[in-house]
């Protein structure tokens, strides 16, 4: 069941389901929350509460926010894991909110008690004009975007991915969303600059080794991994494209639940 959050400039949308230590799953942009469909129910069986959220202009997050930058999106999170109890919760980002993940797990340490980075953009980046142009074409329709966001997988699609897609496009007409998504598309990250370094909780980076947004999704991951100041691990998905979770629910819950266990037991865990 869909309910919001009120914070400055609009109202996010998320829900929450399960008992046990808090975990909230933050997609990417020009993605809705329904990403985690197939990981979600996968973290409550094993005794999480699980809360999933809209980014600020998708899905049923409200629209238009006056910015969409990283340190929004960190301070949406933060508002809801207050919302939810205050923590301290586990985060898992993918793709632009993996930044978010990291940056309120740095700015709001007593919130997290530790981070998931999946196909993390999490450092400041730049990108050439040529590729910043071919962002703002693909980010100009839905149809684009839809054409470009199921290129991304590279493994194997879920049986219900063509009804995802279509809700995901549809959801990408809606006045003011695609506009959102551009937004955080052509971020370049300035906040980003010297955040990973104050990130001290334990941290899990997973990657698909064929995700086509980075020439080399090892390298990345390392990167990202070795910036970070706390205990990090990798996890490298076999097969797999941007978005793990979607590709490869199994091997993903797999790697998130062991990472959990060290973090966030169950009290079954735990005994």
């Amino acid at each position: 069941m869909t309910e919001y959050i009120e914070v400055p400039g609009g109202r996010i949308a998320y829900d929450v389901t399960g008992e046990g230590p808090l975990v909230i799953l933050a997609p990417g942009m020009g993605v809705v929350r329904a990403t985690f469909r197939l990981l979600a129910p996968k973290l409550v069986e094993a005794g999480y509460r699980v809360a999933t959220i809209d980014l600020r202009g998708h899905g049923e997050s409200s629209v238009p926010f006056d910015s969409y930058s990283i340190t929004d999106g960190g301070k949406d999170l933060a508002a809801l894991i207050r919302h939810l109890g205050g923590g301290p919760a586990v985060v898992l980002g993918n793709s632009f909110s993996s930044g978010t993940a990291a940056w309120v797990a740095a700015t709001e340490p007593s919130l997290v008690s530790g981070i998931v980075l999946e196909a993390p953009f999490a450092r400041t980046v730049s990108m050439n004009p040529f590729m910043r142009q071919l962002a703002k074409v693909i980010l100009s329709s839905p149809a684009l975007w839809g054409m470009y966001y199921k290129n991304l997988l590279k493994g194997p699609k879920p049986a219900d991915f063509p009804a995802y897609l279509k809700t995901l496009k549809a959801n990408m007409k809606e006045r003011g969303r695609l506009a959102a998504a551009r937004t955080m598309g052509l971020d370049d990250k300035p906040e980003m600059e010297g955040v990973l370094p104050r990130v001290f909780q334990p941290a899990l980076v997973v990657m698909g080794t064929k995700d086509p947004d980075f020439p080399d999704p090892k390298v990345e991951a390392e990167l990202v991994a070795g910036e970070l100041a706390g205990t990090t691990e990798i996890v490298m998905i076999e097969g797999s494209g941007h978005y793990p979770h979607q590709e490869f629910p199994a091997e993903t819950a797999a790697a998130v639940l062991a990472f959990l266990g060290q973090v966030a037991p169950t009290p079954q865990g735990a005994a």
